[in-house]
């Protein structure tokens, strides 16, 4: 039996460039992909078992969604950073980032999130990655540590902690591994 090219399966090929346009699109579906494995409590790699109990009432479940979204912008964010800075314009990785945080605040908007909240929600993004930045850089626990007592509403367990270190290292690692080959380019 003679193969084609047709028969044999695809392999994807990663972008050798990208545009920051293109890396803020792509990053709010990676955020969006985390941040609904994380709420519908499908990610088994880490699980939160402490979180569980926080979805029995409203008012904290939407803390804790909350939360969880800045968590994974942020991790996304890290990633990003650890893959371009030194190799690529600042400003430009600005341009990618201000392209994931836009894109990500569209999607709340077009899912129900008032537009006139989304000030409010940037102040709160603010603060909590100046937060998870400097924990981050004194230790991984620490950050574990910063963003349970946020999910969890100052409960933090070794446990939880644990598992969003290792979350947080998921997600960036594998991010940042795959945009050290890339050139963000102008768009």
């Amino acid at each position: 039996m003679n193969t084609t090219l047709t028969d044999e399966p695809r392999q994807f090929r990663a972008p050798q460039t990208m545009t920051p346009y293109e890396l803020g699109d792509s990053l709010a579906r990676l955020v969006w992909e985390s941040f609904t494995d994380f709420i519908s409590q499908e990610d088994v790699e880490t699980p939160l078992a402490d979180i569980r109990t926080l979805y029995d009432d409203d008012r904290t479940n939407g803390r804790t969604a909350e939360e969880a979204l800045i968590f994974f912008m942020w991790a996304h964010t890290r990633g990003v950073q650890m893959a371009f800075l030194g190799r690529t314009p600042e400003a430009r990785i600005r341009e990618g980032l201000d392209a994931l945080h836009g894109a990500v605040f569209e999607d709340m908007v077009e899912n129900g999130t008032q537009e006139s909240q989304l000030p409010l929600f940037e102040q709160h993004v603010s603060a909590r990655y100046a937060e998870y930045h400097q924990a981050a850089d004194q230790s991984g626990n620490k950050l574990g540590q910063a963003v349970a007592r946020h999910i969890l509403d100052g409960v933090v367990r070794d446990t939880t902690a644990a598992a969003i270190q290792e979350r947080a290292v998921a997600v960036a690692k594998p991010l940042k591994d795959f945009l050290e080959e890339v050139e963000l380019i102008r768009a």
